[in-house]
């Protein structure tokens, strides 16, 4: 069954008529679309895979307005020592407390550490802001 002049839109009345080479065109710019993404995605999970150490945070518990306990896991090559800053925040997002702790070398790559922070107010939340690695005894 052709179709008739009648239920066809008039030519040109939705832009140029398509043609081979710009359906071509269209094609390619679709593939290196696909492929400048996919170079991204592979870019952005090789970083994150070279970097030694991570950290989570996992809880916390208040310990009365002059500390709060955190608790967070950190991953690292067994032999290393890091260096994790853990914050308070007061209900307006202040800092209230500060303490860096080294955590050394261990028989396994994650572990889970709880640390005092003393406060200077009344914190309401408690949370890892980076771990850095110190040394690293493969070098």
């Amino acid at each position: 069954m052709t179709e008739s002049a009648a239920t066809r839109p008039p030519a040109g009345r939705y832009g140029p008529e398509p043609t081979a080479r710009s359906a071509r065109r269209g094609r390619i710019a679709l593939l290196a679309a696909a492929v400048l993404g996919i170079a991204v995605a592979l870019w952005v999970a090789l970083s994150m895979a070279s970097r030694p150490v991570s950290f989570k945070d996992v809880g916390f518990a208040l310990d009365g307005e002059q500390a709060i306990d955190v608790t967070f896991e950190v991953t690292k090559p067994k032999e290393s020592t890091v260096a994790c800053r853990v914050t308070a925040l007061s209900e307006s997002y202040s800092e209230v407390g500060v303490r860096t702790v080294e955590i050394g070398p261990a028989d396994q790559a994650t572990r889970r550490v709880t640390v005092t922070v003393p406060t200077t107010g009344l914190p309401v939340t408690g949370t890892v802001e980076s771990c850095e690695l110190v040394s690293d005894a493969r070098s």
